[in-house]
């Protein structure tokens, strides 16, 4: 496991591991059967449940948003970047609480437009919320009939803001809160595990397995049980 974690924080090719860690072919066989049999995935909702205890998920306030990361080497579940000259490329679409602790992530092509991953992502959330009032905050990207209906049938009110009209509305009304920027600072400590940054892994399953454990580290940390 050290030897994982050393490579999702500093991206470092499996095979230039420093000799402390092992056999860099042992640890990557140990890594895609962990990966292949979810276990990142059940450390990731081990640590909402823990800090769902500790300090409380803010359901009633959450925020979507799709990122783009570079994919060099191509693979499963990549496509051309509409930013990036169509270079290959990925698309990470999160769903975070209102404080920004990750509840759900879908992998997809960079040319997938957020709106087609809307409801799947809703659907990958790690933990079901209490029955709870639940608004969403999405940017101009998700804006369109289709969204506002998938939203309403998963219980959530929906607030689709262009970019640029919530400052507009907050010099109108000092008391609201700007609720969206959660999720791209998320996406920002994601992008801080190296190996997440870019994506080099060609399947996607192990692409996954960083991104797992990546959320299960973000909110550990938050529960003050991990440090970087």
């Amino acid at each position: 496991m050290e030897g994982i974690l050393y490579v999702l924080l500093t991206g470092i090719p499996w095979r230039l591991l420093p000799p402390q860690f092992g056999p860099p072919s042992t640890l990557f066989d140990r890594f895609q059967q962990w990966s292949t049999a979810g276990v990142f995935e059940r450390l990731w909702e081990q640590a909402l449940l823990t800090y769902d205890e500790a300090v409380g998920i803010q359901w009633t306030w959450q925020a979507m948003d799709g990122a783009l990361t570079k994919a060099p080497l191509g693979g499963e579940v990549t496509g051309p970047n509409p930013t990036d000259r169509a270079k290959s490329g990925g698309k990470r679409s999160l769903l975070t609480d209102g404080n920004g602790i990750p509840l759900a992530v879908v992998l997809a092509p960079a040319n997938r437009h957020d709106i087609k991953l809307f409801e799947a992502t809703l659907e990958a959330r790690r933990i079901l919320p209490p029955m709870v009032s639940q608004h969403l905050c999405l940017d101009k990207g998700y804006d369109s009939a289709e969204v506002r209906e998938t939203s309403r049938a998963y219980l959530f009110t929906p607030h689709i803001r262009p970019i640029g009209e919530e400052p507009r509305r907050m010099d109108r009304n000092r008391k609201r809160r700007p609720r969206r920027w959660v999720v791209e600072r998320t996406h920002a400590w994601m992008n801080r595990f190296r190996r997440l940054w870019a994506r080099w892994e060609r399947k996607v399953r192990n692409h996954a397995g960083f991104v797992a454990l990546a959320c299960a580290l973000i909110v550990w940390r938050a529960c003050g049980i991990w440090s970087r």
